[in-house]
């Protein structure tokens, strides 16, 4: 149905009928409202006592390394996941700022010139031969009746605000396996040095023994299982030497520096950070990046319903246009060859086999999708908690039983070592007294690095210091809006 106004109205007419016609009704669709999900008052593994902050945003630099904080910097400029990231934020944007185009009127202009010639056959025509000349400027404008624009600018502001988290949690995840490897690499430069130390040690031995067996004073046995252990030493040796590489080239990876060189250093100058307070279980909602991601695509999804359900209704367009047309070029832009209309133009649908209500059967559906994914983020979420607190503390209480077990077996080589010299002990006991005390220097360096391991997964588990981005926010309530 179409409804022609005399082109005669003022221009001010249009705003006041748009206006009019939006005031008649409200969007359609449910509006969002932030979903309840029971979660416990305390985490189930008692909180160590700190006086630290919150979770900073840079929490890397609370352990004191150079290297880490250039590792970083570097990851943030070159990775690529991280630069993919920020171009799909760009896209959502670019998306948004579209969506809410369509919501404005379309404005544009329009021109054309033709040569007709009439048929001389015809009713009306006489052979005649004329030019045709026309410009006019031309406006487009949906009204928004049902609310279908709104919902889906609603819904795609909500998208913009999912890719942005969505890029927090990409830096998350790289920020967090670089730390981690990192200390790995740490790990292995302080195993590979004791190992080499083992291993000259087991070398030194094989050459005393080798010497003693001449003298008759060892036996081929005894050689032989120096030998042992001075092979089993070097194999694990180049073992420790093969992982520091893989480590070296994870790290190259995650930074973009294919080329990257690390000097060795020593996992226990690294300072271990206080801990944070984790504070309510609550509190995850409004700071893990991942949860925030889950709701703003929730409420996406919940605003589609509103598009899809619209859908339903009949769409109202708004049409004018207004400019000259005449025969002659130059009486284009005289009062005479002035023209204008403006008109209402309905679309209401009828009968289409039931299409409409399977699309909002559908959007319906995906927004209980989307609620199941946001309650699923919650409770993972949750669990990394209540997991990296887990970790933490067995790593924490460990330390001191590693520490006394490299101790005192430091003690029991030294006494095995006094013992063969003496000829009280016999060298298969000072090899086991060697290999225990190995492994157990060993086991030192591995549990600082699973303590400084647990205490990343803790920052991240507690949302990395993420902070809204700038333009963008979501309230407490969860409505998504701009600052």
């Amino acid at each position: 149905m179409n409804i022609r106004c005399n082109p005669s109205w003022p221009a001010r007419s249009l705003p006041l009928l748009a206006a009019a016609l939006l005031s008649a009704c409200a969007a359609v669709g449910p509006d969002y409202e932030r979903p309840a999900v029971n979660l416990p008052a305390q985490y189930a593994v008692p909180v160590p006592v700190s006086d630290a902050p919150q979770v900073t945003a840079t929490w890397w630099t609370l352990f004191g390394d150079a290297t880490l904080n250039e590792l970083m910097e570097a990851a943030r400029r070159h990775n690529t996941d991280v630069q993919a990231a920020v171009a799909r934020v760009e896209q959502a944007e670019a998306a948004l700022r579209e969506a809410d185009a369509l919501r404005w009127p379309s404005l544009g202009l329009s021109g054309s010139a033709a040569r007709q010639r009439t048929s001389e056959l015809s009713a009306t025509g006489n052979g005649a031969t004329f030019s045709t000349f026309q410009l006019a400027a031309t406006m487009d404008f949906e009204i928004d009746f049902w609310g279908r624009l709104r919902r889906a600018s609603e819904a795609a502001r909500a998208q913009a605000l999912a890719t942005d988290y969505a890029r927090e949690v990409v830096w998350q995840t790289v920020s967090g396996l670089l730390a981690q490897s990192y200390f790995s690499l740490r790990m292995l430069d302080e195993q590979i040095a004791l190992s080499r130390e083992t291993l000259a040690s087991r070398e030194e031995s094989l050459r005393l023994l080798q010497l003693r067996l001449q003298t008759g004073a060892a036996t081929r046995m005894e050689v032989e299982q120096a030998e042992v252990e001075r092979a089993e030493a070097a194999v694990q040796w180049r073992e420790l030497q093969r992982q520091r590489e893989l480590a070296r080239s994870q790290l190259a990876l995650l930074t973009g520096q294919p080329a990257l060189q690390l000097e060795p250093g020593r996992l226990s100058d690294v300072p271990l950070p206080p801990v944070p307070p984790p504070g309510l279980p609550s509190a995850l909602l409004e700071r893990r990046p991942d949860v925030r991601q889950a709701e703003a695509l929730l409420a996406a999804a919940n605003a589609q319903i509103g598009v899809a359900r619209a859908a339903l209704y009949p769409s109202i367009m708004l049409t004018g246009a207004a400019g000259g047309l005449s025969t002659e070029l130059s009486d284009l832009l005289k009062s005479g060859a002035r023209f204008g209309s403006l008109g209402l133009t309905l679309d209401l649908p009828i009968f289409d086999a039931g299409r409409r209500r399977a699309q909002t059967a559908q959007a319906e559906a995906r927004q209980r999708e989307a609620l199941a994914a946001y309650r699923a983020a919650v409770l993972a979420a949750f669990r990394d908690v209540g997991d990296a607190l887990t970790n933490l503390e067995a790593a924490r209480t460990a330390q001191a039983d590693v520490e006394a077990a490299a101790q005192a077996s430091e003690r029991a080589l030294r006494a095995a070592q006094q013992g063969y010299e003496a000829g009280h002990a016999s060298h298969l006991e000072l090899l086991d007294a060697q290999r225990s005390a190995h492994v157990a220097q060993l086991r030192v360096v591995e549990n600082r690095r699973a303590q400084l391991s647990a205490t990343v997964a803790l920052f991240k588990a507690l949302g990395g210091g993420w902070t809204a981005p700038d333009g963008l926010t979501a309230s407490r309530d969860g409505d998504h809006r701009e600052r």
